[in-house]
C-alpha cells in the first residue's frame, strides 16, 4: 500500500453571512488571549479613547455652548460604551497604534450590519444648535448620535466603525463592562501580528476548530500587513490509498 503523504494548506476564513459584516478589532496579545478564552470583549468608554476630541466635534468657543457640550459629553460617557473596529486589518499604522507595535493580534468578527455605526470624518467643527425660542444652546438626540461618531479627517486611515452599547443593561464588573460573543457578534478569525511571540498552535488550541487562525507578515511590495502563508499553514492529511482487485 503506498504511503499517504502529508500536504500543507492555508485555510481562508469564510465570508460573512448575509446580513452580517466582517470587522476587525486590534489589541494586545494579552487582551486578545483573554478575550478569546472568556468569549467576550471589553467595552470602551469615550473618555478612555486616544482621541481627546471624542464627543467634542463642535465649536465650543462660546462659553454657554462649551458648558452645554461638556455637560452632555459627561452624560454620554456615563451611559454609553462602545467597541471600535476597522473595516480592514492591513494598514500597518493600525498595528502600530492598537496592536502592541505589531506584537498583538487582530480579531475578526461577524457583526449585524444594523449594529454598526461608521465614523464620519470631518475637517472642521460643527456649530452648536440653538433653541429657537430662547436662543440657548440646544443639543438634540440627532446631535448626540452625530457626536458619537465624528472624528477629525486625519483619523480616516482607520476606516473605523463602532458598536454603541447601553451600559445600564450590563453588569458592572469593578467599573468595567464586557460584550459577550454571540451569533451576531461571532469571532470568525484571528490574525497574529508579525511580531507576535505567542505560537500559532497555542492560539489555535485556545480558539477551537471553528475559528481560522493565521499569522501576518510585512508585505514585500507595499506598505501593508499581509498573511504569512508559510507561517499560517496547517497539515492536511491526504486520503488513504488502498489497493483494489
Amino acid at each position: 500500500m503506498p504511503k499517504a503523504k502529508d500536504k500543507w494548506i492555508v485555510v481562508e476564513p469564510p465570508p460573512a453571512p448575509h446580513g452580517l459584516k466582517r470587522v476587525f478589532y486590534l489589541t494586545t496579545a494579552h487582551f486578545a488571549v483573554n478575550d478569546v478564552a472568556l468569549r467576550r470583549v471589553k467595552i470602551a468608554r469615550f473618555s478612555d479613547l486616544n482621541d481627546p476630541f471624542e464627543l467634542l466635534g463642535v465649536d465650543r468657543s462660546d462659553l454657554d455652548d462649551r458648558a452645554t457640550v461638556l455637560k452632555k459629553t459627561r452624560e454620554i460617557n456615563a451611559q454609553t460604551g462602545l467597541i471600535c473596529f476597522s473595516k480592514s486589518w492591513e494598514n500597518p499604522v493600525l498595528w502600530g497604534h492598537y496592536a502592541e507595535r505589531h506584537a498583538g493580534m487582530c480579531l475578526g468578527f461577524d457583526v449585524r450590519g444594523s449594529q454598526l455605526n461608521d465614523v464620519v470624518y470631518e475637517d472642521s467643527l460643527r456649530s452648536v444648535g440653538k433653541d429657537t425660542r430662547t436662543g440657548a444652546p440646544k443639543i438634540t438626540n440627532a446631535d448626540i448620535e452625530q457626536l458619537k461618531k465624528t472624528k477629525f479627517k486625519d483619523w480616516e486611515y482607520e476606516r473605523e466603525t463602532r458598536i454603541f452599547v447601553d451600559l445600564s443593561a450590563l453588569a458592572n464588573e469593578s467599573g468595567k463592562y464586557f460584550f459577550p460573543f454571540s451569533s451576531e457578534f461571532a469571532l470568525r478569525e484571528i490574525i497574529l501580528g508579525p511580531r507576535c511571540e505567542i505560537s500559532i498552535k497555542a492560539v489555535r488550541r485556545l480558539a477551537g476548530s471553528e475559528i481560522v487562525v493565521r499569522k501576518a507578515r510585512l508585505a514585500f511590495r507595499s506598505f501593508k500587513v499581509v498573511v504569512d502563508k508559510k507561517g499560517s499553514r496547517i497539515r492536511a492529511h491526504a486520503p488513504k490509498v488502498t489497493k483494489t482487485g
